[in-house]
């Protein structure tokens, strides 16, 4: 029998991700040891292997098929709009992606008149503000702290998730408009379904029953 591979988000969401699988009867003490060195963890009694990635790189691992499933952002999914199947809402790394700024920039929202927006997300910013809005957009990429960018003047808003806001308010931003809700999705390579349908379908069956 073949391995599966999973590849798994780095950071808190690998934790918690984590606790689910093992939740739902998959080992995986082999990931738990503390300071190894190990890129990949084998399950030898389930057929499992798992690997951490940086989140942006999963939905990459997942479509070519170095991994057959994964653990992703739904804001990752959206961003990078890979050839997968995502087939399960893991409910985990709940927050929300949102259109910010000072109180000032509802007028521009509001009128739908022409605005300059600081993201992350440059895909997801331009298909909310062209396809959804329908507004005149121009959207610039940043990697660092976005709640610079109205302050100084660069934008006019940002397109960034928001967990508490406290961040905003402490800067005076508010949330504006929201895009959409995010959590942690499942996603599985388009010819690993095929291949391995009974196995991965049995393993999201028994992520979705501890996730219910």
């Amino acid at each position: 029998m073949r391995y599966l591979t999973i590849a798994l988000t780095k950071g808190r969401l690998a934790d918690q991700t984590l606790d689910l699988f093992e939740k739902a009867g998959i080992s995986v003490s082999c990931m738990r040891e503390k300071d190894t060195r190990k890129l990949i963890f084998t399950n030898e009694e389930q057929k499992i292997r798992f690997f951490l990635a940086k989140g942006p790189d999963v939905p990459t691992y997942v479509e070519y098929g170095a991994a057959d499933l994964g653990v992703s952002g739904y804001d990752t999914i959206l961003e990078e709009g890979r050839k997968l199947y995502e087939v399960l809402d893991l409910g985990i790394g709940k927050c929300r992606m949102c259109v910010c700024g000072p109180e000032s920039a509802r007028e521009l929202l509001a009128h739908n008149a022409p605005i300059r927006v600081a993201t992350k997300y440059p895909n997801i910013a331009k298909d909310y503000f062209y396809n959804r809005r329908r507004q005149t957009a121009e959207i610039i990429k940043l990697s660092g702290s976005i709640e610079l960018a109205p302050i100084v003047g660069l934008s006019d808003v940002i397109a960034d998730i928001v967990e508490t806001g406290t961040t905003l308010k402490e800067n005076g931003l508010g949330v504006l408009e929201e895009i959409c809700q995010l959590s942690a999705r499942v996603v599985v390579n388009q010819v690993s379904m095929k291949m391995e349908n009974e196995r991965i379908s049995r393993l999201i069956r028994a992520l979705r029953e501890v996730t219910a």
